[in-house]
Order: structure tokens, then sequence, then C-alpha cells
């Protein structure tokens, strides 16, 4: 099977899981970019890991809520699709649940900065409408 066709079932996998659109999460990974085994640096000094670019700030959440140490809960994140999507969902259905609205919390996947929030979320957009995921 192909690593294409794996991440397409886990999207949709993980969409179901935490009831967050589909359409959203292909935007958002094709807005990220990442790779299954990818660790981007951040000038902040954390990392953005796998597909979905993961966070590492998320991390001792993670590896608290599955009983794991945070090298376990980062390698996961990073070198499984499924499990970096999957979280990559939890993410965006935990800002949705807080701001009620899903354009917020696609900005808020990105940063709770405004400026760079607005800026991520009219990327994803544009991504989905040139994507023919959402109608004009």
């Amino acid at each position: 099977m192909s690593a294409s066709t794996v991440l397409a079932a886990c999207l949709m996998l993980a969409s179901q899981t935490y009831s967050v659109p589909p359409a959203v999460l292909v935007g958002i990974y094709k807005a990220e970019g990442g790779k299954v085994g990818q660790e981007v640096s951040n000038t902040n000094g954390s990392f953005d890991l796998g597909p979905m670019q993961i966070n590492t700030i998320w991390m001792p959440d993670l590896a608290k809520r599955w009983g794991v140490s945070e090298s376990v809960a980062r390698k996961w994140v990073r070198d499984d699709a499924c499990t970096n999507v999957g979280v990559a969902a939890w993410i965006l259905r935990s800002h949705l649940d807080e701001t009620r609205n899903l354009s917020q919390a696609i900005a808020h996947y990105h940063s709770r900065t405004p400026k760079y929030g607005t800026r991520y979320k009219k990327r994803v957009i544009k991504i989905l409408h040139d994507n023919g995921l959402v109608k004009k």
C-alpha cells in the first residue's frame, strides 16, 4: 500500500474520530507539507513533526495522556502517519471546542497570534478552494 493511501485512510479515520471535516485536515496537510520522520526547527527552539507538522509544545500533554515519556511521544508523532494525523485532528477539535468557530480553529492550529493565524487560515482556505474541496 502506498504512503499516500495510508495517509488518506488515516485522515478519514481521524476526521471521523474527532468529528472534524476531512477536507480541512487535507487542507492543513497540504499547507504544512510535512513528511513522516521529518523534524523542522522553529525560531523559538521548538520543532514541527511529521506530515501535519505537530509542534513539540504538545509533547508534555501527549506524553501524560498516553502514559509514555516525552521522547516516546515525540517519536510516535514524528514517525507514525496515523498517530500524527490523529493528533492533528485532536488539536483541531480542541480549538473548535474552545472557539466554536471552524475558521478560528484553523487559525489557532497554526498560531494564536492573530497576524500569523489569520494568514495561515487564509492559506488553508485557498488550498481548499484550489483543490475543489470547498465551493467558492
